[in-house]
């Protein structure tokens, strides 16, 4: 009796490893191109290419825009692929402003530098990869 409960904890030790997602260190992003002084940087990170950029993201943050260039760090990330976005709130109102024809007033910019044609761009040319090592990428809002 006591070896086949032994045996039934191993196994759904084992299932509970098996559906434990891996995680990667983290991702650091540097996002240059930042006018220092105004309003704030707002990055967000999508694991689904869905929506991209416009839906919920996995994760988001902000900081005061006071230099050129500043690093976010998402930790705990499961490994996989993912994209980001980010743009300079110069007026502090937590959206991304358009012109009256939909085109962005503020500087924003994508993983990868990535950019499309008459709109955001897709998920995969934003996407990066992550193992289980640390990451590091740079992007440059325009």
């Amino acid at each position: 009796m006591i070896l086949s409960l032994s045996r039934a904890a191993l196994a759904v030790a084992s299932a509970a490893f098996l559906v434990t997602p891996i995680f990667a260190a983290e991702l650091t992003v540097t996002v240059e191109g930042i006018t220092p002084g105004q309003g704030e940087v707002r990055i967000a990170l999508f694991d689904n290419p869905t929506g991209f950029p416009e839906s919920v993201p996995l994760a988001h943050q902000n900081a005061p825009a006071t230099k050129s260039s500043l690093n976010f760090v998402f930790k705990d990330l499961a490994v996989g692929r993912y994209a980001l976005s980010a743009f300079q709130d110069k007026n502090n109102n937590q959206r991304l402003d358009k012109s009256m024809l939909g085109t962005p007033t503020e500087p924003y910019g994508f993983s990868n530098d990535a950019h499309g044609s008459f709109g955001p761009p897709k998920f995969d040319d934003a996407a990066v990869t992550l193992d289980a090592a640390p990451r590091a990428i740079t992007f440059h809002l325009k």
